[in-house]
């Protein structure tokens, strides 16, 4: 068992940092999905002192409730793995799509049809800037009555239900496969088509555009405001976050985290639990001063 007042393994500094980026699940969140006290004092701190907060999650804009109570300055979210970037000022069911990296509907029919060869038995659902689809199959995963119930494949035709959004992702789940051989499988089938990662504790796996991630994308907003990536910490938990840890100039697992997330990080730090994210913010202020 470790300890909220333990001390993280850190990396060696390289820039001061400007700019935080922590997924939420498994990481930021607790997992009764609340943000403790002392998460949203470290934020806010961290904001005071000059260091914007990004929320980088694999989460749909619709589920940023959990977070649209503690977002500072800019307002911005990145959601859906990288899909989108999201303004979360106004609240719940007001927040305004600022940027959209789509997975083309071929890419995606591409996906669907070699995973199904791959791994028979896979079933699927797509998510969209405002429209969720699932096929009959799909388990109800997401608490969550989807806009409509067809076969992928009707699902993502031209003149299927939402033909007029933008596709972010396509969900691909797998009721015997195990987690990893499926993610595994599944970047063996599609190849260069598609990114393939996941961020559940089952065989539930996420499928954007072909170079669409959280670090793509995370990347880009820092490009625009002049941050490098050295000026950047980050922390993950899944699979989904190996690419923006590694590119990250220092990074933190959690002490919660997927053994791939752990190899990928260039530190350690307390589990989403005990409020791992804080405690490496608590210490980066007090380096600053």
């Amino acid at each position: 068992m470790t300890s909220a007042t333990r001390q993280p393994e850190t990396p060696a500094a390289t820039a001061p940092p400007r700019l935080i980026a922590t997924d939420l699940d498994g990481t930021l969140l607790r997992d009764d999905n609340s943000v403790s006290a002392r998460t949203v004092a470290a934020l806010a701190a961290a904001e005071e002192a000059g260091i914007e907060v990004f929320f980088v999650t694999g989460r749909p804009a619709r589920w940023m409730d959990v977070v649209s109570d503690h977002v500072h300055g800019h307002g911005l979210a990145i959601c859906g793995n990288g899909a989108a970037v999201v303004d979360l000022h106004g609240g719940p069911g007001a927040h305004k799509f600022v940027k959209v990296r789509e997975l083309a509907r071929d890419n995606a029919l591409d996906a669907v049809r070699l995973l199904r060869e791959a791994a028979p038995g896979t079933v699927y659902a797509v998510e969209q800037t405002y429209g969720f689809y699932q096929e009959p199959d799909y388990p109800k995963l997401h608490l969550e009555i989807p806009d409509s119930l067809a076969p992928a494949e009707d699902l993502l035709a031209p003149d299927g239900p939402g033909a007029d959004e933008p596709v972010l992702k396509i969900l691909a789940y797998h009721p015997t496969v195990a987690p990893d051989a499926f993610l595994t499988l599944a970047r063996l089938a599609i190849g260069e088509r598609a990114n393939v990662t996941r961020s559940s504790p089952s065989a539930l796996l996420e499928i954007s555009g072909p170079d669409v991630s959280k670090a793509s994308t995370l990347a880009l907003c820092c490009a625009e405001r002049g941050i490098s990536h050295e000026e950047v910490v980050a922390f993950g938990d899944m699979p989904n976050d190996v690419e923006m840890l590694t590119w990250a100039g220092r990074s933190y697992a959690m002490g919660n985290a997927h053994p791939d997330v752990i190899a990928a990080a260039s530190g350690r730090t307390v589990a989403n639990n005990e409020d791992g994210v804080a405690v490496v913010i608590e210490q980066l202020l007090a380096e600053r001063e």
